[in-house]
């Protein structure tokens, strides 16, 4: 069966997606780095051309895909892309967020302080793993709790996943989670109850934290500021969905990625110009070609590139809704030292 596809269709116009599919159409933009997605004035309009475009990446690198993936609509957000939402999977360092969540909870209850100093002992330092800890080769040594949350959640650093787990266990993790509403988002926890691994999450679930955490109704003011400026920061991951964009752009994306064994995850939110989301997207892969390859030029991380180049140009006109948190970042310029 042949499908006539005119240029209405191409652009994603006219099709329509909902919370359980997502219509084909061929953006005229999408995989063509350089070239950007007309802006459209309304939720309604962006969110077929978003479908479309998501489409058209993952029917160019295969796999499994779990996404879920919205547009601020008011009250309720418009789900411009659902598929496999619930599916609980491995989420690798994209739970590193969830994790910051439960240390940060117990900073909110008083029960610990950024200032507080935990010891990097070199059995705690993961070998080979991602990050800085791994590279300082002289231990013991001693940082904060807020330089171990820097490291988790801008380089995503391996050894900081260890950190957290000394000054807050996995069981203790997991049941803030739960409590909070995030029951599928959780670590796995070892023998030792100070270890754990990154554990699972949900498309869905992933989702409705990262709202929740933009929203203010997952930490305390000071916690959530924390959260956002991080995973904006210039050092946060750039690879993938804020590949393609200048650094006062990238500054309103705040974006977290996990890698491992054949998995390309990455889940974020992309903000207006006055800091007001507009965007929340989770995007899990797994299943695709070339699992040994963890730089730019996997098939999964190249397809988020250009969607993330996609999705702000998609958006450029659209705004916040009136009443929703905004979290403006404070522009931030390389240093020559001195």
């Amino acid at each position: 069966m042949t499908t006539r596809v005119n240029r209405r269709t191409a652009l994603g116009l006219g099709t329509a997606a909902t919370a359980g599919a997502v219509l084909v159409g061929t953006p005229a933009s999408a995989g063509r780095p350089g070239r950007s997605a007309a802006p459209a004035a309304s939720p309604e309009l962006v969110a077929p051309r978003i479908a479309a475009a998501f489409q058209r990446e993952k029917s160019l690198t295969g796999g499994n895909w779990q996404v879920h993936l919205s547009l601020e609509n008011g009250v309720t957000p418009l789900v411009a892309v659902s598929e496999s939402a619930d599916r609980r999977v491995e989420a690798y360092s994209v739970n590193k967020i969830a994790v910051a969540v439960a240390v940060l909870d117990r900073i909110d209850r008083g029960l610990l302080t950024l200032d507080q100093r935990v010891e990097v002992a070199a059995s705690t330092v993961v070998p080979g793993g991602d990050g800085i800890f791994v590279l300082d080769t002289a231990y013991p040594s001693s940082v904060t709790v807020g330089h171990v949350l820097a490291n988790l959640l801008t380089v995503s650093d391996d050894t900081a996943s260890r950190l957290c787990g000394l000054v807050c266990p996995a069981a203790e993790i997991n049941r803030t989670l739960a409590a909070k509403g995030f029951p599928n988002t959780q670590v796995q926890p070892l023998s030792d109850p100070h270890r754990f691994y990154l554990g699972t999450s949900t498309a869905r679930e992933t989702h409705a934290l990262l709202r929740a955490l933009v929203a203010g109704t997952l930490l305390s003011p000071s916690s959530t500021a924390l959260v956002l400026k991080l995973l904006r920061s210039p050092v946060a991951f750039t690879d993938g969905i804020r590949r393609t964009m200048s650094s006062a752009e990238r500054a309103r994306v705040a974006t977290k990625a996990g890698w491992f064994v054949d998995a390309r995850h990455e889940a974020g939110v992309v903000f207006d110009t006055t800091g007001a989301a507009v965007l929340t997207y989770v995007l899990f892969a797994d299943g695709q070609a070339d699992r040994d390859n963890f730089g730019a030029t996997h098939p999964v991380v190249q397809a988020r590139a250009r969607l993330g180049r996609f999705f702000l140009d998609a958006t450029a006109q659209l705004r916040g809704t009136a009443d929703a948190p905004r979290h403006r970042v404070a522009r931030q310029r390389p240093s020559n030292g001195g």
